[in-house]
């Protein structure tokens, strides 16, 4: 028997692709493109020396020899994901990784972290901020943030935040002129667009996220308004409605923060409520850390002191 073994990163990337038979669903988890995920499995089916994954119809499949390299290597790397987690509980100090998206991470999360450090200052925080759905249960990052996601599968979760979507925008802008005091004036401002075709996840939340169905559920769908810069980058958005640049839909609670200093207004006192949310999710495993069950019940209560000072 050769004691030769193939690229670890081959070995980890298919083990990923057995799991989810996409490979863009393992790209995310590997944090690579689909076409690297992709490459890494080719690379190690000619070290094997024969096919692990084939196509029927639409669907990937794993051949025979697949299915052996799945059983015999997801337990594997179960294992060494808790024992990597063991090892930081046997450190000095005790580390969290919480996932989440860079909106979140920068307008709610990172402000109010030094209030986490200072209540438990033997924990460490990464944040890991991405637009992408890390896998909580192969350790990727031990909590997770989610929004609008409607199924977490056997994840405990908990609801941090019903959305509510509204039009904010600068002061200076809200005054004028035109000053915007009503929906129609609208059609006379600059509209900013988050753009989410990008994003896999966003299934249930792209709509929310269109200026014409916004204002559709504000009762408003006779406005038209005009067009307007769109980013990719949700902050990049947040930041140009901050200089003036013109409006953005966003959320009450996530952006509570601006409101508060009033860099951002809601000329409009209201706004929609929607049925997705923020959601904090977490294997029942990493919940049995200390690190991790403080940080839990840190952020849920600082959810809900938050939402219940939120300001219109």
């Amino acid at each position: 028997m050769s004691n030769w073994l193939p690229s670890l990163h081959g070995l980890r990337a298919f083990e990923a692709v057995s799991r989810h038979l996409n490979y863009r669903k393992a790209a995310q988890e590997l944090h690579v493109s689909p076409g690297a995920a992709n490459q890494l499995v080719r690379k190690l089916e000619e070290a094997i020396g024969g096919p692990l994954l084939e196509k029927k119809g639409r669907k990937l499949v794993l051949t025979a020899t697949g299915v052996v390299g799945r059983e015999g290597l997801s337990l594997p790397f179960r294992q060494i994901a808790d024992t990597v987690e063991r090892m930081r509980a046997m450190s000095g100090r005790q580390r969290v990784v919480a996932s989440t998206t860079p909106s979140f991470a920068a307008s709610w999360l990172v402000p109010r972290l030094e209030r986490f450090k200072a209540a438990n200052p033997t924990f460490d925080v990464l944040i890991d901020s991405t637009p992408q759905i890390v896998d909580l249960d192969h350790g990727i990052a031990d909590v997770g943030i989610r929004f609008g996601v409607k199924d977490h599968g056997p994840l405990r979760s908990y609801r941090l935040f019903d959305e509510e979507l509204c039009a904010f925008c600068s002061p200076r802008l809200a005054e004028g002129p035109p000053r915007i005091t009503e929906l129609e004036h609208l059609e006379h401002v600059e509209l900013l667009r988050w753009d989410l075709s990008q994003f896999s996840w966003a299934e249930n939340t792209r709509k929310w996220n269109y200026w014409e169905h916004w204002l559709s559920k504000m009762g408003a769908e006779n406005i038209h308004p005009r067009g307007g810069m769109q980013f990719s980058d949700y902050n990049l958005a947040v930041q140009a409605a901050i200089a003036g640049q013109g409006m953005i839909i966003g959320s009450r609670p996530i952006l509570h923060d601006l409101i508060q200093a009033n860099l951002l207004i809601n000329p409009f006192q209201r706004g929609v409520k929607t049925d997705i949310g923020y959601d904090l999710v977490v294997n029942e495993l990493a919940l049995k850390r200390n690190e991790v069950a403080a940080f839990v019940k840190w952020v849920t209560a600082e959810a809900s002191g938050s939402l219940a000072a939120s300001p219109r």
